[in-house]
């Protein structure tokens, strides 16, 4: 398992993504810090997930007592985490269509496949 990387680390990962993609403007020092916060937050859910099991669904037992089957609220936080960060990756240009959002040609690496920018190392 990788070492958790800190808000930190991941703004200069995102920064040194954005400089190579192109895409970096001084004015997106607070959406890269925005995004870094909830990368940091999304890695730790997924920590806590793998340490609990990796089970997807678990019981809950609700105020009237009736236990139910649910998607595991850690889950379902990664879940919610993710799609906002790939919204930012969008809005930062590291995505095919950020960039054509930012009116740059698409990337032609990214002809390869969809990749998450900031895992590779």
């Amino acid at each position: 398992m990788s070492n958790p990387r800190s808000a930190k680390g991941w703004a200069m990962k995102i920064r040194a993504a954005c400089e190579a993609a192109g895409t970096y403007q001084p004015y997106f020092d607070p959406s890269i810090q925005a995004l870094a916060e909830i990368l940091e937050k999304r890695e730790a859910a997924a920590r806590q997930y793998r340490a609990e099991g990796s089970i997807p669904v678990v019981e809950q037992t609700n105020k009237s007592g009736a236990t139910n089957k649910v998607k595991n609220p850690l889950l379902v936080l990664w879940m919610d985490l993710q799609a906002a960060a790939l919204s930012y990756y969008k809005e930062l240009g590291l995505t095919p269509g950020g960039r054509t959002k930012l009116g740059l040609p698409p990337d032609p690496s990214a002809a390869t496949g969809p990749k998450d920018p900031l895992f590779g190392d």
